[in-house]
């Protein structure tokens, strides 16, 4: 029987656009989009950052040095921050499901995105139980991680449900026992939450 339903954040939860970091700090360099974001994102300082390898401090030191900006760290931080849009419909679901089952985070994430878009948001008090990538020095599809967050709620794994729209990631929850489902859309999610018989 299901009893917790455990949810990654970016385009889950929050629908997640990269390109407004870009465009905002475009104005600080004279480096193009597209440069800016092979220098960020195809670059290995995300995974360094989300892993807890690097401080908030180095990373923007490093992306300052990289992308040759010219741009204060409270400015740097609200556009690297400012890139998510709720999606309200899984809001509403969480809510729903909040009132049978427990809840909880799997998130590939930096600290400044879990201290300034995930902390802050109004679901964020739903959830029982929190893994987050920079805390654990981990990251899906890493066993690990999905254990801490099954130790996290005391259950065992066929007793979970994990939701993820990237399909290695869900790979990742089901190889340790844990019903897996990769959203694509609102519809798509609701229709297999309800073929593992969890009741929204």
């Amino acid at each position: 029987m299901i009893k917790a339903i455990i949810f990654d954040y970016g385009n889950v939860i929050e629908k997640i656009n990269n390109d407004i970091f870009l465009r905002a700090i475009s104005s600080h360099t004279q480096k193009s989009m597209v440069e800016l974001r092979g220098l960020v994102y195809n670059s290995d300082l995300p995974e360094k950052y989300e892993k807890g390898m690097m401080s908030s401090g180095e990373f923007y030191q490093e992306v300052v040095k990289r992308c040759k900006l010219s741009i204060s760290i409270p400015d740097f931080i609200d556009a690297y921050t400012g890139v998510s849009i709720p999606i309200p419909a899984t809001f509403d679901l969480m809510r729903k499901l909040k009132k049978k089952y427990k809840l909880a985070l799997i998130s590939n994430t930096s600290e400044w995105d879990f201290e300034r878009i995930i902390m802050p948001s109004e679901v964020y008090g739903l959830f029982d139980a929190v893994t987050i990538s920079c805390r654990v020095k981990m990251m899906k599809p890493a066993n690990d991680i999905y254990l801490d967050a099954l130790n996290k709620l005391k259950l065992s794994p066929d007793e979970c449900v994990y939701i993820d729209d990237v399909k290695e990631y869900v790979e990742g929850a089901c190889k340790n026992g844990i019903k897996g489902i990769q959203y694509k859309s609102h519809d798509g999610l609701l229709k297999s939450l309800r073929k593992l018989k969890v009741s929204i």
